[in-house]
C-alpha cells in the first residue's frame, strides 16, 4: 500500500503482539518500523487527506477529526497494554519509511531518555467539578415566594453566599486532593480547566490534573481517589485512565513533515 507514513508512537522493541485485526487511522493496520534501539509504530495514510494542506482543511471537519482521533487513540491504547509508548501528536506523518527513520535518528537520545523516565508508568487523569445545580431534596418544602422586594433581595444574597461557599469549598477540596495525589505519584501536571461547551461535561471544572503513576501502584492510586468521591456534597470527582503518559512526554510529541 502506498501513501504517507502516519506515526502513532515511539517505543522500545517489545515481544508481545498487538491486538489481532487492530485498525489504525484510515483503516490501515499499524506495523513496527525498527531503527537502532527504537521502534516507531506506523501505518499508511492517503496523501489526499494527510498532506499538510488537506490535513489543515480537515481540522474544520469535526466528524473527520473525531474519527482520526479515535483510531489514533485506539492504537495508543493497544500499545499501552503491551509496552510503554511515547505517543506522538495527532497527525504526525512523514513521506516514507526513510523520513521516519531520519526523525528517530535525530531524536534518538531524547527519545531513549524520555522512555527510560516513563518505563512502567501510566497516566491517570483526575478532574473535580462543582455541580451546576444542587439536586433538590424531594422531601423539602417548596421555596417560599418573596413577600416584598426587600425579601427577594435577601433571598438572592443568601443564594449568592451559598454559591460562593460551595466554590470556596471546592477550591479547598481540589487543593487538598491534588496535594494528596501528588504524594502518591511520581510526577503531576495541572492543565487549564475544561470549557464545558467543548467538553460536554456538566458543572464547572475546578481541577484538571494528570498524574504519572507506576503501573504497579495504580490500584493504590485509584483507591485513594475513590475514597474522596462521596465526601464533598455538590462536588464531583472524575477519574480516567490508565493512559499512555501524554502529559509527561514533553517536547517529544512532535509533528512530522506533512501533518500538523
Amino acid at each position: 500500500m502506498t501513501g504517507l507514513r502516519y506515526v502513532y508512537a515511539v517505543c522500545r522493541p517489545f515481544g508481545a503482539p498487538l491486538q489481532a485485526q487492530l485498525a489504525g487511522v484510515a483503516g490501515d493496520p499499524p506495523r513496527l518500523l525498527t531503527h537502532h534501539g527504537l521502534v516507531a509504530v506506523v501505518s499508511h495514510v492517503p496523501e489526499a487527506d494527510f498532506a499538510e494542506e488537506p490535513f489543515h482543511a480537515h481540522l474544520e471537519d469535526l466528524d473527520w477529526l473525531t474519527t482520526v482521533a479515535r483510531a489514533h487513540q485506539g492504537v495508543i491504547d493497544a500499545l499501552t497494554t503491551v509496552t510503554t509508548p511515547l505517543p506522538l501528536r495527532l497527525g504526525t506523518v512523514f513521506r516514507d519509511d526513510s523520513g521516519v527513520r531520519t526523525m528517530m535518528e535525530a531524536r534518538e537520545e531524547s527519545f531513549l531518555r524520555t522512555l527510560d523516565r516513563l518505563d512502567g508508568r501510566v497516566e491517570w487523569g483526575v478532574k473535580v467539578f462543582v455541580e451546576a445545580e444542587q439536586t433538590p431534596d424531594p422531601a423539602a418544602p417548596p421555596p417560599r415566594k418573596p413577600a416584598s422586594g426587600r425579601d427577594y433581595l435577601r433571598q438572592r444574597r443568601m443564594e449568592t453566599k451559598s454559591h460562593d461557599d460551595l466554590w470556596q469549598r471546592a477550591e479547598a477540596f481540589s487543593t487538598h486532593l491534588h496535594e494528596t495525589l501528588s504524594g502518591c505519584a511520581e510526577d503531576s501536571r495541572l492543565h487549564a480547566p475544561q470549557n464545558p461547551t467543548l467538553s460536554g461535561a456538566s458543572g464547572r471544572n475546578v481541577l484538571n490534573a494528570a498524574y504519572l503513576v507506576p503501573r504497579a501502584e495504580s490500584e493504590k492510586f485509584v483507591e485513594t481517589v475513590e475514597r474522596t468521591r462521596d465526601g464533598a456534597p455538590g462536588i464531583r470527582v472524575e477519574l480516567t485512565g490508565p493512559w499512555a503518559a501524554y502529559s509527561f512526554a514533553g517536547e517529544e510529541s512532535v509533528a512530522g513533515e506533512e501533518g500538523a
